[in-house]
């Protein structure tokens, strides 16, 4: 059992158990996002409104805010969010998803916050859009904001910063 197990966790895993791993490290950097979100969204950038869903769900009073500021204060949080859950993600799959060594472990690190900045900024720019211009909620907004970072996250990290 103990051997099956450090065979998985090792860097040659079968493609399909590489790929749960990297949904498990990415389900615990995304949850670390969305904590870090929401709580620098209530304690210090405050960007959630009454109606919106976790305000609700929380039995939460949130601030009065025009939508301008409300866009501004959640591309703070999302950033902040970020730099946290990013630096988490990038342990993990170093770790326990992909094999390491195609570049120097800082140009790899570098590489991948720019691959993840880059997807943090589209997701950001449709979060704000949604917001701004749309009157969505933050969290629906935040939530189109995650699922574009998937997309784009893992095809840039298996075939581009990772040996695979």
């Amino acid at each position: 059992m103990l051997a099956l197990l450090k065979k998985h966790l090792s860097h040659d895993a079968h493609p399909l158990v590489q790929f749960i791993k990297y949904g498990i490290a990415g389900g615990l950097a995304t949850a670390t996002h969305i904590v870090m979100f929401f709580l620098c969204g209530w304690f210090l950038l405050p960007c959630l409104t009454q109606d919106d869903i976790t305000v609700r769900l929380l039995g939460l009073t949130a601030p009065l805010l025009s939508e301008s500021t409300r866009a501004w204060n959640a591309g703070f949080c999302n950033a902040l969010a970020f730099t946290v859950s990013n630096t988490l993600c990038y342990l993990l799959n170093r770790l326990f998803v992909f094999k390491p060594g195609k570049h120097h472990w800082v140009l790899e690190f570098l590489l991948f916050f720019a691959v993840s900045g880059v997807s943090m900024v589209i997701g950001t720019v449709i979060q704000t859009f949604l917001i701004s211009h749309q009157g969505i909620q933050t969290t629906l907004a935040f939530g189109a904001n995650i699922v574009c970072g998937l997309f784009i996250n893992y095809a840039m990290r298996k075939f581009v910063i990772f040996k695979g």
